[in-house]
């Protein structure tokens, strides 16, 4: 793959100060704050931090249930969308219709999270802007004046961190961060890591073996590594390679719950292995749903596997 130009296949252009321009407006959809005939939730943007301009987008379901007249509360999921920490937005239709019907189908309150990309914002800015979210929404719970919709609605002692590809990175790495905070009233029950963006400086067999997918080739891997880890650092940083720090894994045991997801045909599998076997050392209850027959953001194009992944967090949730 010498000539493979891996930019050119993100659709991307490096600029002279470190930035990048992208290059593809990817398909979005508006928020419906009002109901909407034939669409099961409705949905509002709120500013998170208006430093950052850090916002998210919140799902509820139009039919709340209720128990004797009271409508019943719904767990909190926080969402972090895929793209390597470079690309893609919640306003996305592969993100926004994802949240709508986790949001519709478990029943559960959603907060997609707008975090800031990289390589103009690396890591770990996605964690702080999680980290930011949940306190925003602590804040929201415990002020009469809050966001109705959390506040009415929400059952903040049962709260998820989830995402796919490196939304599911940053699940992780922000339910770690979450412990070193005071987030009470909310209490997180689990992370569910939809076929996660780990990596490493040793190539595994995965890697090797399907260097050349027509996703995420091996290139495309160290590219987005190298935009988005702090420079001076490389593919073995704990951000990038959470195996291999020791002071870090002491602390994946506070971790609940925990639900892992991924495909033999991703070239990353054989990381998201090794990552649950860790997992699995530290006493972490761990759900991994490994399948033999799979690709890297397969429920992208594949409704009837998206469908399937749904299902899985939704029990998950439950």
């Amino acid at each position: 793959m010498s000539k493979f130009d891996p930019y050119q296949h993100l659709s991307i252009r490096p600029n002279p100060d470190g930035t990048i321009t992208r290059l593809t407006n990817f398909p979005s959809t508006e928020a419906n704050p009002d109901i909407i005939p034939g669409i099961p939730t409705v949905s509002k943007d709120v500013t998170v931090n208006e430093e950052t301009k850090v916002w998210a987008r919140i799902f509820r379901p139009n039919k709340l249930p209720s128990n004797d007249n009271t409508v019943v509360r719904l767990p909190i999921v926080f969402y972090f969308h895929g793209g390597g920490f470079t690309l893609f937005s919640v306003s996305n239709i592969t993100t926004h219709q994802p949240c709508s019907t986790i949001a519709s189908e478990t029943p559960a309150i959603v907060v997609a999270v707008e975090h800031r990309l990289a390589p103009e914002h690396r890591l770990p800015t996605q964690y702080e802007d999680a980290i930011d979210t949940i306190l925003w929404v602590k804040k929201q719970v415990l002020d009469p004046q809050g966001e109705r919709w959390l506040r009415d609605y929400g059952d903040f002692t049962r709260c998820y961190l989830g995402g796919r590809g490196s939304g599911g990175n940053i699940a992780f790495h922000a339910a770690i961060k979450a412990a070193d905070h005071d987030i009470r009233p909310l209490n997180i029950n689990g992370i569910f890591l939809n076929q996660p963006m780990f990596g490493g400086k040793e190539r595994l067999p995965s890697e090797l073996k399907y260097a050349t997918d027509q996703l995420i080739p091996l290139p495309v891997l160290d590219l987005l590594w190298e935009l988005a880890l702090p420079k001076a650092t490389d593919r073995d940083h704990r951000y990038c390679n959470p195996m291999q720090d020791a002071v870090y894994k002491s602390k994946v045991s506070s971790l609940g719950r925990c639900l892992v997801i991924s495909f033999d045909m991703d070239p990353m599998f054989d990381r998201v292995q090794a990552f649950v076997q860790m997992l699995v050392a530290e006493k972490v209850q761990v759900d991994a749903r490994f399948d033999i027959v799979g690709f890297h953001n397969i429920d992208i194009v594949d409704t009837q596997r998206a469908q399937a992944i749904l299902n899985i967090i939704k029990e998950f949730i439950i």
